[in-house]
């Protein structure tokens, strides 16, 4: 097998990884799965620098999916699915990063900012009376999140709390 159908290969499944569901790491898993075993794949042998971009992938989609439920543009849309799903999901990256020995660090700097701009935003929202909160976790789960992006609590806007479900 040429090393450009390798390449190719690899390129179309980290695609597929890319615009996954909302488990980018079981999609993965597939994708492995289709390019070494599957007698229907290309039954290919990958080393570590192969397997990388698919990796990649992984982080990429949860970075996508974890900022979209950051985006307030999205809280009345059929794709958000809240802040809750959105700390499951950072859970589920740093787990996957620490596992791989993948950086974070860029990522986690963002999600923490974005965090902040959600507050923000929701705190004027529900506040100028447009609309109810969609906080659709406790106090707790938002300071275990910040917790893990490495941001205090004196980052976010005052008034986060009152948002939150009782816990």
């Amino acid at each position: 097998m040429k090393e450009v159908d390798k390449k190719t290969y690899i390129e179309e499944e980290a695609f597929v990884v890319l615009h996954s569901g909302e488990i980018p790491e079981v999609t993965l898993h597939e994708s492995l799965y289709h390019l070494t075993e599957d007698s229907d794949g290309p039954v290919l042998m990958l080393d570590g620098k192969d397997i990388l971009p698919l990796k990649q992938a992984v982080v990429s989609r949860y970075r996508e999916i974890i900022l979209r439920d950051l985006d307030p543009a999205n809280r009345d849309k059929s794709i958000y699915r809240g802040l809750a799903r959105c700390a499951a999901n950072w859970q589920r990256l740093e787990k996957f990063c620490r596992r791989e020995n993948l950086a974070l660090q860029a990522i986690r700097d963002e999600v923490a900012i974005a965090l902040g701009q959600f507050f923000d935003n929701e705190i004027r929202d529900v506040q100028s009376g447009s609309r109810v909160s969609c906080i659709n976790c406790s106090h707790q789960e938002i300071e275990n999140l910040a917790y893990s992006l490495g941001s205090s609590l004196d980052n976010l806007p005052k008034g986060w709390q009152e948002l939150c479900l009782s816990a």
